[in-house]
């Protein structure tokens, strides 16, 4: 009778935390996400007359909902969009504020009660690897850049946006300074120029090892995750390889130097949510989006796919162009 209760309770527990575990899922949703994008705060920004606004709307307009300043070497362009903000809300409260002010800052509203804007930066580590650092809303923009200076930006460069910025810390310290001051740590374009799992790269197995392996590292964006096969890499960090054990959650981003894409360079620049994720979620978050890369669920990250192609203003695109 003792037996059969266990089997009975073990069977009930086990029903329980299948039952909890299928509510959780059930309360799950994909969102798109996209992790890398430039402001005109840095200084290859292509389309500088571009507003921080403008970039607002064109994550609206493309379904992101969860979106990362990511400048080279600094946090100034996420710093100057709060601070546009702040000064509207100064001008509202002392009743000094345009009705042309009133309506950008009723947008601001809107859109960032609709797009969760992540503070970050795109660092340069040494042998000129880029390492994406993301942060929560809430963490001071004047200790993420107590990070860039930790990370030796020289102080005088600290609002370039430049992607050159002489001696900088290692690779390994960049994944552990990010890590440890809570923010989300990616390699940024692993796979392609300044990625550090970059084929062909002439530094030794141990390194790209220690590299891509590390604790502190979080994820590796590529810019294969929509190919198919095996020589994808996706694949090759799908903790199969004796050497690479460590199965690696795989993104994409845009990468975004401008609003739109570009017709003449389509798939080389690349606007706002033109290369994007799909996160299983459950609720739209930077501690959601942590745990998640946290965890060894790789069910819940996909590449996202649009029903349709957007938009093309040609018009628009002839005057960024100019004269031809």
């Amino acid at each position: 009778s003792i037996q059969r209760w266990k089997r009975h309770n073990s069977a009930s527990n086990d029903k329980g935390n299948n039952l909890v575990a299928r509510r959780k899922k059930t309360n799950q949703h994909w969102y798109t996400i996209d992790l890398h994008i430039h402001t005109p705060a840095s200084s290859d920004y292509q389309q500088p007359e571009v507003s921080f606004l403008d970039i607002l709307k064109q994550a609206e307009m493309r379904g992101l909902s969860i979106i990362s300043f990511t400048d080279h070497n600094t946090v100034a362009g996420y710093r100057r969009v709060h601070e546009e903000i702040e000064q509207l809300e100064l001008l509202e409260k002392l009743k000094r504020i345009l009705p042309e002010e009133q309506v950008r800052l009723a947008e601001y509203r809107r859109l960032m009660e609709k797009v969760l804007v992540l503070p970050g930066f795109e660092f340069t580590a040494t042998f000129g690897f880029h390492i994406l650092g993301i942060f929560p809303p809430d963490k001071p923009v004047r200790e993420i850049e107590h990070l860039l200076l930790d990370l030796e930006i020289p102080t005088d460069r600290l609002d370039e946006g430049s992607v050159t910025v002489g001696a900088s810390s290692d690779v390994l310290t960049a994944y552990r300074v990010i890590d440890e001051a809570g923010g989300i740590c990616i390699a940024a374009h692993a796979n392609s120029s300044n990625g550090i799992a970059m084929r062909g790269f002439p530094f030794g197995g141990q390194t790209k090892i220690a590299y891509t392996q590390d604790v502190h590292l979080h994820a590796l964006e590529v810019t294969d995750l929509e190919s198919r096969g095996g020589r994808t890499t996706a694949a090759f960090f799908s903790g199969t390889k004796p050497e690479y054990p460590r199965r690696m959650h795989c993104i994409q981003g845009s990468d975004a130097h401008r609003l739109t894409s570009s017709s003449a360079h389509r798939k080389k620049d690349l606007g706002v949510g033109d290369r994007t994720t799909d996160v299983l979620l459950p609720e739209v978050s930077f501690e959601a989006l942590r745990e998640l890369f946290l965890s060894n669920d790789f069910a819940r990250t996909r590449p996202h796919r649009y029903t349709k192609q957007p938009v093309f203003d040609f018009i628009q695109n002839a005057r960024d162009e100019g004269s031809n």
